[in-house]
């Protein structure tokens, strides 16, 4: 524990200009950001009695190690500067707000050369536009199935779509009129775009011109006595129709406003927000936040406004101005006015291009559609407290049990679990997941391929978990001490890299290292922390028949109440583990073996490898094709296809090992009921095994 005296900058060094400013840690690791109008004055706060502030303010300070600002021009720039640097680094002591669910919405790609209309969730991407949230994907389904009658855009996947180029036919909403079927020539590509951007513009609210455009036609066909074709436009008429009824008109003026409201108690608050649009509500969203730093209820509306609307970004094209315009709204009803409101109304006016009212409803229906979504907020903060296990009060019993059980001077604040997922020996994958305070941080997700001595895997788990740790540590040696890697190319020394600001890889050590096996496992682990001299991390192994937590030196294992909370925390840690482990390994594997069939043809290497799949869909319709039309696609000769035609025939399968980098990034894993469903399925085809810590019989895969 820090002592804050040792790092207050003298007051005459401090500026009295707006500005942010950031504390980090002994590891230079951001940990807090924050903004102020006066930022000596703000900064001289947290610098009194320890004992006068805030708990968690108390921790923060005594957590950090040092203390830096930037001076900006504008309050209203330090507002969006905070915003960044909040979102880039994530500092554990900042309030994060997290959806209490993840909203689906429905997205048109307009960033596509052919548009679809899709559900999507998670981050947006650039050129697309989209429509919600929606409470269910089922809800988006059902209105886009109504919507088809009318504007028969795409809905297929791009896998689809090709097969459908290629073989000339359309897929089955292709022949029931569901779909334009731009796949096969019946709509130019310019024309379904142009029909992607009328089904946009309804969505956007724009109904009437095209109710009135099919009213209009269907009086024509019924004049010119063309029944069947004024029967099918009452049809689509009616199913317009329905689609914009769907949506409750809860406001008679055609309002455009986004109402929050919030419930919140001692320890976290739950934020609500109904999305109305032309007077619908067109959307619903809630968060629930741990409120970590000390922040009154004008802080935290100031800061839900931040996360809300400060992803729209700032770029200057059309399309992204008019996404702007749509999200922010006119009116921004709240349950009390931002802290700092004038800087706030005049950020939001930046980002839609117009003025933006923030105010607190007194009366009237907004009056009375703000009571109705404070109610959904004191619902959902009553449901989250009794759903979730892994509340703060729940968190710090956890770590202060492990902290006691393990004999640490503080509570492991970041912890690291090691696991080994193969198949019989092959395709070796490590895992490596991290908990901070006890939630995960799968940003810091790592997968390691074990390649052993010889490059061709590991002799058994104690010898792959110590080659994962080596490697996890020598990083964070050098990036600590400065280096070179095994190419002899300089590592950036400290764990900040001074040109972007930003952690370096491994920078940071973990209080408690797992490793997912019992004493074999932690000996092996022991030794590298030998080899490396690292000191200042403990390390258990927790063995999964008896579940039983081992210390290194130790002959018997240390056994926890099987209702601690402490144990309960590693048993999250080593299933988290195990899951990415074998997500890792079963991505390695279909890998290796969905390459390996063209990787023995003379002559061909990955690019024309690579484009004969990309033209005939798959090995299988690849082994369906003669020479000629395997010679007809671009880069690949006659005798390159007659070789390819020959060796699908003689050898279809060969597996072989895959290359793979040193240490990848998590790019998305299966769920955990995913991943148990294909081990219960491929277990009752009586696979190989998967042994994923050495511990026990493996997952069958």
């Amino acid at each position: 524990m820090a002592d804050p005296s040792t790092y207050r900058p003298r007051p005459s060094e401090i500026p009295t200009s707006p500005g942010v400013y950031r504390f980090r840690d002994a590891h230079g690791r951001v940990i807090y950001v924050g903004k102020a109008k006066n930022l000596r004055s703000r900064l001289g706060s947290y610098f009194q009695d320890v004992a006068n502030l805030h708990p968690r303010t108390r921790q923060m300070v005594t957590t950090a190690a040092s203390v830096e600002w930037t001076v900006v021009e504008t309050e209203v720039a330090s507002l969006a500067l905070e915003y960044s640097w909040i979102k880039e680094y994530d500092p554990r002591f900042n309030i994060k707000y997290r959806d209490d669910k993840s909203y689906p919405y429905l997205a048109v790609t307009m960033s596509e050369a052919v548009p679809r209309a899709t559900v999507m969730r998670g981050a947006r991407r650039k050129g697309n536009r989209y429509f919600g949230p929606y409470g269910h994907a089922w809800a988006i389904r059902e209105t886009v199935d109504l919507m088809l009658r009318v504007f028969p855009v795409r809905t297929c996947s791009n896998g689809v779509y090709r097969r459908a180029e290629r073989s000339g036919r359309p897929c089955l909403l292709g022949y029931i009129d569901k779909c334009a079927a731009p796949c096969v020539g019946r709509i130019s590509v310019e024309d379904h775009r142009r029909l992607a951007e009328d089904f946009c513009a309804f969505m956007g609210g724009q109904t009437r011109p095209f109710v009135r455009r099919l009213e209009s036609e269907m009086k024509a066909a019924a004049g010119e006595l063309d029944f069947e074709r004024a029967a099918r436009l009452r049809d689509d008429l009616g199913a317009l129709k329905r689609v914009v009824e769907k949506n409750e008109v809860v406001l008679p003026d055609g309002t455009d406003a986004d109402v929050f409201a919030m419930a919140s108690d001692e320890l976290e608050a739950s934020v609500q927000v109904f999305h109305v649009r032309d007077g619908r509500v067109r959307g619903q969203r809630g968060w629930v936040v741990e409120k970590v730093e000390e922040a009154t209820d004008a802080e935290l509306v100031e800061r839900l406004l931040q996360q809300v609307y400060g992803d729209l970004g700032t770029d200057a094209d059309d399309e992204a101005e008019s996404a702007r315009t749509s999200a922010v709204p006119r009116e921004v009803l709240v349950p009390v006015l931002p802290a700092d409101l004038p800087q706030v109304a005049d950020w939001l006016s930046g980002l839609r291009g117009s003025a933006v009212s923030v105010r607190v409803p007194q009366r009237g229906d907004k009056r009375a559609l703000a009571q109705t979504v404070q109610r959904n907020a004191e619902h959902a903060l009553v449901l989250h407290k009794t759903r979730r296990a892994g509340d703060l009060t729940t968190r710090s019993q956890a770590l202060a049990d492990l902290a006691e059980a393990l004999d640490l001077e503080e509570a492991p604040l970041r912890i690291e679990c090691y696991d080994i997922s193969h198949t019989q020996g092959t395709h070796q994958v490590g895992s490596m997941v991290v908990f901070e305070d006890g939630l995960p941080r799968k940003n810091a997700y790592r997968r390691f391929v074990v390649r052993g001595a010889d490059g061709s895997g590991a002799r058994d788990d104690t010898e792959a978990i110590a080659e994962v740790l080596t490697r996890r540590f020598r990083h964070y040696r050098s990036a600590r001490e400065g280096a070179v890697d095994d190419d002899g190319k300089p590592i950036t020394s400290g764990p900040v890299d001074p040109e972007t600001g930003r952690p370096t890889r491994f920078a940071y050590p973990p209080n408690l290292v797992v490793v997912d096996g019992g004493q074999p496992q932690v000996a092996a682990a022991q030794r590298v922390f030998e080899e490396l001299g690292v000191e200042d991390v403990a390390l258990v192994g927790l063995a999964k028949r008896l579940e039983e937590v081992w210390l290194p030196g130790e002959d018997f294992p240390l056994v926890l109440p099987r209702t601690s909370p402490g144990l309960f925390l590693l048993q999250r840690l080593r299933d988290e583990a195990h899951r990415f482990a074998i997500a890792a390994h079963r991505g390695r594997r279909s890998k290796a073996m969905t390459r390996s069939v063209l990787d023995d043809v003379p002559g061909l290497g990955p690019t024309r490898a690579k484009a004969l799949l990309a033209h005939f869909g798959s090995v299988a319709g690849l082994r369906r094709a003669t020479a000629e039309e395997v010679a007809a696609v671009k880069g690949v000769g006659p005798r390159t296809a007659q070789a390819v035609v020959d060796a699908l025939r003689t050898a279809p399968t060969a597996p072989t090992g895959a290359s793979a980098d040193d240490v990848t990034a998590p790019t998305g894993a299966p769920s955990d009921a995913a991943a148990e469903a294909d081990a219960s399925v491929a277990a009752g085809h009586g696979a190989a095994t998967e042994d994923a810590d050495g511990d026990g019989p493996g997952l069958a895969s």
